[in-house]
């Protein structure tokens, strides 16, 4: 009796869950594509590491910037001494009683103690803290760009695995439906079969095309789950999110510029072109910056210095002011070298961007060609789902005056949803297509 009561609470228990991970695998969230670029860039890790770097670039430049201030150190010590040996040049003497003069005894100090306190403050140093700032700034606007750049990218992907969302979606929807009708033409077959007017290999035609659409219905579905876990991950939503695309978030614009328009605009507005750009400009000025090094520093210095030696020599209060000159003379011979490099470094910054904006001309080209190729198959498409439509009901009426076979039936179905299909998927790709064309543009943060 026990044994039973156990079973039937783990009974319960089973059901319990299975039906609270129903509820939650069944939990759906409508998101349009606008919704969508905002997550995948709020919750994205290559952003967050794009934006340590940022800040990292801000910090060198507020060091570059502290190069101007003030140096100052501080120093001091406590000393113990083991019989040392003090020769004052200067000696101490005491009047004796016969009017004269004697030599005081040696002092013999066991500790001494001193302090230290020094500053300065750069006058001129070849203007490499001036240099210094400057390469700063430009590498700081370049790492902005690149977040920039980095950020168009995520949207890019967002809008591809959206895209691929609605199309896996669309698909398993499409074959739903198509098995949905070949299970009702079964039984309207079945019946004919039955009363001896339909032969039995037609009936086996016609379970067997849908067999055949449970089996891609399973990997439409297959398809879309995947699909979808991919589109919760770079949302940042639990994985037993059921998305719903919105298909209105997929519409292509209908009027573009021309692709001189475009290249124009690529050159104007690439964010990685720039910021190529400004390391080129940190480059010349890191050259600037090894040549102002054959010429020297100029620093007014200033300290203050205590001593205490026990029975020999006390100072306070001594305070200096003076000009500092450091001049390193090696820099005359060795200092040649090391501009090379850094010439050389800038012809490389200099080779990069003639490389990108070759293939930024190439990608706008070929971004273009294939957007106007996705607008032109959406009409080929629609026209194919027409005459699809046309077709299975042409062939439909010629079975049913006996003039088609059930083959002949069986196949025009396919080809009808196999244009549906293509049609749905047409119009999807080429709103990615357009985007891509912004995106090769560098226009695509400004559309959404």
């Amino acid at each position: 009796m026990k044994n039973r009561i156990v079973q039937k609470s783990v009974l319960a228990l089973l059901l319990l869950a299975s039906a609270t991970f129903q509820a939650r695998a069944q939990e759906k969230k409508p998101v349009t594509l606008k919704e969508a670029i905002d997550l995948s860039i709020k919750n994205s890790p290559r952003l967050k590491g794009s934006q340590a770097r940022l800040e990292e670039a801000t910090a060198a430049v507020k060091e570059a910037e502290d190069r101007r201030l003030p140096e100052a150190s501080a120093s001091g010590s406590y000393l113990r001494l083991n019989k040392p040996n003090v020769d004052l040049k200067a000696k101490p003497t005491q009047p004796t009683t016969g009017g004269g003069t004697t030599t005081s005894t040696t002092a013999k100090p066991s500790q001494a103690a001193y302090a230290m306190v020094n500053a300065s403050v750069p006058l001129y140093s070849g203007l490499r803290i001036r240099y210094g700032i400057e390469s700063a700034k430009y590498l700081e606007q370049a790492i902005k760009l690149d977040a920039a750049n980095d950020q168009e990218a995520i949207i890019i992907n967002t809008i591809d695995a959206y895209n691929n969302l609605y199309k896996s979606r669309a698909a398993a929807d499409l074959v739903r439906q198509s098995l949905q009708e070949a299970q009702q033409r079964v039984k309207e077959l079945a019946n004919l079969e039955k009363n001896g007017l339909l032969a039995r290999n037609d009936l086996l035609k016609a379970q067997l095309q849908t067999s055949n659409t449970e089996l891609a219905l399973l990997d439409a579905e297959n398809n879309w789950q995947l699909a979808n876990i991919n589109m919760n991950l770079m949302l940042g939503l639990p994985e037993t999110t059921e998305i719903v695309p919105d298909s209105a978030s997929l519409v292509a614009t209908e009027t573009v510029q021309t692709v001189s328009d475009y290249v124009q605009l690529a050159l104007q507005n690439r964010k990685d072109l720039s910021a190529l750009g400004y390391r080129k400009k940190a480059s010349t000025v890191g050259v600037k910056s090894v040549e102002a090094e054959k010429y020297p520093s100029i620093a007014v210095t200033t300290g203050y210095v205590a001593l205490d030696v026990p029975k020999v020599l006390t100072v306070t209060n001594a305070i200096n002011v003076g000009i500092g000159v450091n001049y390193n003379i090696a820099s005359l011979w060795k200092l040649k070298a090391r501009v090379q490099e850094a010439k050389a470094r800038e012809k490389q910054v200099q080779a990069s961007e003639d490389v990108l904006t070759d293939a930024i001309k190439l990608q706008v080209h070929q971004s273009y060609l294939n957007f106007l190729s996705s607008r032109k198959k959406i009409d080929v498409q629609a026209e194919a789902v027409a005459q699809a439509e046309d077709n299975f009901k042409v062939i439909t009426n010629k079975y049913n005056n006996g003039l088609a076979t059930v083959t002949d039936v069986l196949d025009a179905d396919i080809a009808q949803l196999q244009a549906r299909m293509n049609y749905a998927f047409a119009k999807a790709d080429a709103s990615v297509a357009y985007n891509k064309l912004l995106q090769s543009a560098g226009l695509l943060n400004n559309q959404q």
